[in-house]
């Protein structure tokens, strides 16, 4: 049973639980598989549960915040002062943050307790969770099976009982691709909805911090406590952070007719059929409720994968640079009394992982003299056309719904030698970060292997609440046909 924040936190308040009981429910359970998992590669024993007397004394006070009762992990990438931030790379190893980024000061401030940080592909490159300096993160529910990346160890902590809300950060997929994987909710927010402050850069235009739960409230309540706009990071939005949680709980959204738009282009060949399957009665689950299917053509999202795929590394070469072995970063023991070009070659091939090389070079190439206008260019202008087509859509619906992966969790090692496998994991859930829209899947059931299935919602820029309105929708249906 995956445990959720909000039934928690009810029976937290109403006293039929404790968080030191929370908290140990946690640690049973990361004692009984982490070993095999490997989702979470600290574990906060003797501070957590010091955090969790400190909060309870707030709750029988009934001075206690809007985060108590959840139990976090968070990525290897987010800064939390005296704790490691390695971002599953040789190259930060014994690196200890000495300042918490925003979404962590936020969260301690509203009683959200920390437990650990939760394994992933290094520096965020990744769709397996299998390129980590700690080893691969495996699926809770079959351990030759992948959780899915980058932020595979948050959401394998959710779905192996670790925790009930975990942080990630999205920059092609890496919350939603592993959410459906697993079976749990992972929102994508807008470009700019939460800071990035404290969060190790990958591809800066594209990265955004997301959320994982059990249900949309749960990660509701989450995103309602960390977003919103941040003197330490000039690209947050000015606009207000709704009372999600209000919103969803006291208003109807059935009431509501909406518009859903699906682009045919997803749902053509390289899709699973079985997923396909399960999206359609979804949608047609929509359509018995009088909300509106209608197709919509965007023609520039076949672009989608090769414009990512130019910007993201072009962006995570100039953001790497600065791990060299002199500014910043691990330095080779080899590279003692060595010309300086020689110590940043051995320090950054020894330090940094083959994915993270692979990328770095590519984006090294397009950014270079001669290539940049055929390629960078080209891919800004191409990002463009996507953000226009997403624009243009959502004038004439509500939200897009489509498939959040083309298939479920793979088995380990199929794809590690494959990259463009690899990438096309992905190719549902860029377009999203291209244009900085608001994303989010939700689980729909399962497949006959066994594994959970994903769909994923699409809502305007800063129209998170919508996102959860649909979710709830969609979650409504999926307990129904389980009944």
């Amino acid at each position: 049973m995956i445990p959720s924040f909000l039934s928690d936190r009810k029976a937290l308040l109403e006293g039929t639980t404790t968080l030191l009981a929370l908290v140990q429910r946690s640690l049973d359970a990361i004692d009984a598989t982490n070993d095999e998992v490997n989702a979470l590669i600290d574990v906060y024993r003797e501070e957590s549960l010091s955090e969790a007397k400190r909060i309870q004394a707030k709750v029988d006070k009934g001075e206690a915040g809007p985060l108590a009762g959840a139990i976090f992990s968070i990525k290897d990438l987010f800064a939390h002062k005296n704790h490691r931030l390695q971002s599953a790379s040789k190259i930060l190893d014994t690196f200890t943050s000495v300042y918490d980024a925003t979404v962590v000061e936020r969260i301690l401030a509203a009683d959200g307790l920390i437990l650990g940080r939760a394994n992933q592909d290094e520096f965020g490159m990744g769709s397996s969770n299998e390129y980590s300096v700690y080893g691969p993160c495996k699926h809770p529910e079959d351990y030759q099976r992948v959780p899915g990346g980058s932020s595979g160890g948050s959401a394998a902590s959710i779905a192996a009982g670790y925790c009930n809300l975990s942080l990630g950060s999205d920059t092609g997929g890496s919350v939603r691709q592993p959410a459906a994987f697993c079976g749990i909710v992972g929102l994508k927010p807008s470009y700019g909805r939460i800071s990035r402050y404290g969060l190790a850069a990958y591809a800066s235009s594209l990265d955004t911090v997301g959320c994982f739960g059990a249900t949309v409230e749960d990660v509701a309540a989450c995103i309602e406590v960390i977003a919103g706009q941040d003197v330490h990071d000039m690209t947050t939005l000015s606009t207000e952070v709704p009372s999600y949680l209000q919103e969803l709980q006291d208003r109807d959204s059935t009431t509501k007719s909406l518009r859903f738009g699906i682009n045919p282009s997803w749902f053509s060949e390289g899709l699973d059929p079985e997923i396909k399957h399960q999206i359609e009665w979804i949608l047609d689950g929509l359509k018995e409720q009088g909300h509106e299917v209608k197709e919509i053509a965007m023609p520039a999202q076949s672009a989608s994968l090769s414009t990512y795929y130019i910007l993201a590394t072009a962006e995570a070469s100039s953001n790497l640079a600065r791990y060299d072995g002199i500014h910043a970063g691990y330095r080779s023991a080899q590279s003692e009394g060595a010309k300086l070009e020689d110590v940043y070659t051995l320090s950054r091939s020894e330090g940094f992982g083959p994915e993270v090389k692979r990328r770095i070079l590519l984006g090294t190439y397009v950014l270079s003299k001669g290539y940049y206008d055929a390629y960078y260019g080209k891919a800004q202008k191409v990002r463009r056309l996507i953000q226009r087509e997403y624009e243009e859509a959502f004038q004439q619906v509500d939200a897009m719904i489509l498939p959040t992966t083309p298939t479920t969790a793979f088995k380990a090692g199929e794809k590690v030698d494959d990259p463009l496998s690899m990438y096309l994991n992905d190719i549902y859930t860029l377009a999203a970060n291209l244009s900085g829209i608001t994303a989010m899947s939700v689980p729909i059931g399962r497949h006959s292997n066994g594994m959970p299935i994903g769909i994923q919602i699409q809502t305007p820029v800063s129209d998170e609440l919508g996102c959860f309105q649909v979710g709830t929708l969609i979650e409504n249906l999926s307990s129904k046909e389980k009944q």
